[in-house]
């Protein structure tokens, strides 16, 4: 077997003296999307800071394309080809649509060119003069997936990335995930609205008081919809 393109052993996280992250493990092949789903409070956030070298201290494994990363900062990671979407964003508020676009640099060769990303969001495009303190919620996450779509990265890290949007908007961002996953992206999505994350992921790891507790698959959803429902208190 090959191994898994992010593997995570015995995780243990921390805020200061708080700790969060208590043994997570989880693996993700590539290729594949994988959600993380739990209440909130669980420890989803954290687990993706984590990953990218963004939490405070942490203990345990993570291994990247094979390598272990549990000491490295940040800007080291991202250099293996990893993109993340925050929750927040990350929007700079006093650049225009096309400078915030063209902020990060390129990872790798193979990223979107400008045409594709116009494509996949027209929105975008017809808004690309426009400042970032004028796009709606939905512009906004438009534009920080179209910024590491461009940047040549090809595992993603998506945290919320629907949270508060309108079902048409929600709909678009599902057709990028569903072009990403078509080029053979890896991707681990933070998600609350389950039925969106159901329709395009393949595993799903089921996360409490910052552990891993349960994984279902995708031809298991059905069958076990009841228990999904007890997980997210729903």
């Amino acid at each position: 077997m090959t191994e898994p393109v992010i593997a995570i052993r015995d995780l243990h996280g921390f805020y200061g003296e708080s700790h969060v992250l208590h043994g997570v493990n989880l693996e993700v092949s590539r290729g594949e999307v994988v959600t993380i789903i739990g209440r909130n409070g669980a420890g989803k956030t954290s687990t993706m800071r984590a990953i990218m070298g963004i939490l405070e201290k942490r203990q345990g494994s993570i291994r990247i394309c094979g390598n272990e990363t549990i000491d490295w900062p940040s800007e080291r990671i991202a250099r293996l080809g990893m993109g993340y979407v925050p929750e927040e964003r990350g929007i700079y508020a006093s650049l225009d649509v096309m400078d915030n676009l063209m902020l990060p640099p390129k990872l790798a060769e193979g990223g979107m060119s400008l045409e594709d990303i116009w494509k996949l969001f027209p929105n975008l495009k017809e808004r690309r003069r426009s400042q970032g303190t004028r796009l709606s919620g939905g512009e906004q996450q438009m534009l920080a997936f179209a910024r590491v779509l461009r940047t040549g990265a090809n595992i993603y890290l998506l945290d919320e990335p629907t949270e508060g949007l309108a079902p048409v908007i929600i709909q678009q961002i599902g057709h990028a995930i569903a072009a990403m996953k078509a080029m053979g992206h890896t991707m681990i999505l933070v998600e609350q609205n389950f039925r969106f994350a159901s329709r395009i992921a393949d595993r799903h790891y089921v996360m409490e008081h910052g552990k891993i507790v349960d994984m279902i698959r995708r031809d298991e959803v059905t069958s076990r919809a009841d228990q999904i429902k007890s997980y997210l208190g729903v």
